[in-house]
Parts: C-alpha cells; sequence; structure tokens
C-alpha cells in the first residue's frame, strides 16, 4: 500500500468554489529522539486508517463547506485540498461547495459529516438552519475548523453546536498544544506538547463543562493569551444526537501542509462520522 503526504485534489465540487503511546511526564524529547517518535505514530496511524482506501468504495461521505460573508482565509485553497487527499487516503468522498442552498435534508442526508472550513459571517438562511438543525439531530456529524467559530453569532443553536465563539487573536506566532486526551482518534500520534504555529483563538466564553476538551493552549508559551490557565483549543461533544468536533487550528495556509495537523483533522472527522470513539468517553482534564 502506497502511503503519501503530498496533496491529491481528489475532490468532487458541488456547488460554487469561487476563490505516543509512550505516556511519559510531559516533557519535550531530545530533537533526534521526537523525531523518530512523531514519524512512527503518523505511520502507525496512516497504515492502520489507510487500508480502507483499498477497498474501493468510500466508506462515508464530507461535505466541505467554506462560504464567507466576514473575513476570507487565504488558507482555504489548501484545506480544501488537504481534506480532499485525505479522503483519499483514507476511503472517504469529499464533496466540497459554498452554495448554501445545498443545506436541504435531501442534500445533507447524502453525509455523514459536514465541515465549516473557516466560515465566517451569516452563511445560511432561515430555511437552511432548519434543514442544518434536522440534519444533525437525525444522528450527522459536524466538524468545525478554526472560523467556523467567528460564524452565525445570532444563531444560539449554531453556537452551542460549536461549543462558544470566537472573540480575539494575536499575532501569528509558535505556541504549545497540551494533549489533554491523547485517546481521542484525533489526539492519537500526537506528541503532549505539541508545539506548532497558527493564529491562536482567544474565545467569548470558556467551553469547558459543556464540551470535552480535547486540547488546551499554553499562554505561557506566547503571547496575547485571554483565557488564562485553563485555554481549551480543540474539543468535541454530542449534541442533540448529533456529533461535534471542532479546532481553533488552520489559519495559515501552511497547517494543511502539516502531516500532524493533518492527522488531528483525520480523527476530527473519523469521530464526527461515529467510526471512532465518542465524545462520552473522552476526558478533557489539561
Amino acid at each position: 500500500m502506497a502511503i503519501s503526504f503530498g496533496l491529491v485534489l481528489a475532490g468532487r465540487t458541488v456547488g460554487s468554489q469561487p476563490n505516543t503511546v509512550n505516556q511519559q511526564p510531559r516533557r519535550l524529547l531530545p530533537c533526534g529522539s521526537a523525531i523518530v517518535f512523531v514519524l512512527t505514530a503518523i505511520l502507525g496511524v496512516w497504515l492502520h486508517r489507510g487500508v480502507a482506501a483499498e477497498s474501493g468504495d468510500p466508506r462515508f461521505s464530507v461535505l466541505v463547506f467554506s462560504k464567507t460573508t466576514g473575513f476570507r482565509h487565504d488558507s482555504i485553497p489548501q484545506g480544501i485540498a488537504a481534506l480532499e487527499a485525505l479522503g483519499a487516503e483514507h476511503g472517504f468522498a469529499v464533496d466540497r461547495t459554498e452554495d448554501a442552498a445545498r443545506f436541504s435534508d435531501a442534500v445533507l442526508a447524502r453525509y455523514k459529516v459536514v465541515v465549516f472550513l473557516n466560515t465566517t459571517g451569516n452563511i445560511l438562511d432561515v430555511g437552511e438552519k432548519a434543514a442544518f438543525e434536522r440534519y444533525i439531530r437525525s444522528g450527522g456529524g459536524f466538524v468545525g475548523i478554526h472560523s467556523a467559530s467567528d460564524t452565525e453569532y445570532g444563531w444560539p443553536w449554531y453556537g452551542r453546536l460549536v461549543g462558544t465563539w470566537f472573540a480575539s487573536h494575536p499575532e501569528i506566532q509558535r505556541a504549545t498544544v497540551h494533549i489533554a486526551n491523547p485517546d481521542h482518534p484525533s489526539m492519537k500520534g500526537l506528541p503532549l506538547l505539541w508545539e506548532r504555529t497558527d493564529e491562536w483563538y482567544n474565545f467569548r466564553s470558556n467551553p469547558r463543562g459543556a464540551v470535552q476538551v480535547l486540547a488546551t493552549l499554553d499562554e505561557a508559551t506566547y503571547s496575547g493569551g485571554a483565557m488564562g490557565a485553563d485555554h481549551p483549543i480543540a474539543w468535541c461533544h454530542e449534541m442533540e444526537g448529533g456529533r461535534s468536533w471542532y479546532t481553533a487550528m488552520g489559519h495559515t495556509q501552511e497547517s494543511y501542509a502539516e502531516p500532524l495537523f493533518r492527522l488531528h483533522l483525520l480523527g476530527g472527522i473519523e469521530s464526527a462520522a461515529g467510526l471512532a470513539a465518542n465524545c462520552k468517553s473522552a476526558g478533557g482534564r489539561p
């Protein structure tokens, strides 16, 4: 089986497209050991999940929605390409759209997961919102990436689905993410102290208590954090019969070329699809 970490365009356009297991204390490994650890972890997860991609028929289908009416991230094309590559490599179909009319009962029923990829602003009308709510209540899965939390501030149901809303961010910089639940599919294979560069969100409220927190941000490792010692950065929960997974990471174009970040997204998609452990079994303490 061939395994590729490249960006393979394998999706179908259905709407407009305008634009360690080793549980050691939390410490950074020496450079050489860290590289071996990361590569071994990624390879193991990819081998396990990649078998399905060779079976022919997709395991499930994902709709990637990237409509914006506010700020538009220039990383959206890279995000779409990364999700399409993950689908091609791991046996799920990816459709992409910015056409909100796709949010109907008949169309949404085709998909196990709907991904809001760097959406912003008000993107659905009343009827489309109602269809999406019915989709979640019928057992659908939701994945929110980065500015999915900068979307639909006037829709309380959506705020509960995501977990909270965006408030502010400092400049793009390097920081350390603490993995709170290494057993969750979206955290498996990641170092317990994950250093990476991104745009780090502060939120209007702390979602802990309403969600299962999967990772937190160490505000001592960067400038501009405003949430204190408990700063959730990725989480999941079940809501009204459906499943929701959110990561605040994914602002930069470079993020979507990172093998570890793509591994993070893959686990989030699979958990939202109901193919992996649900959020009731997730931990959440930092």
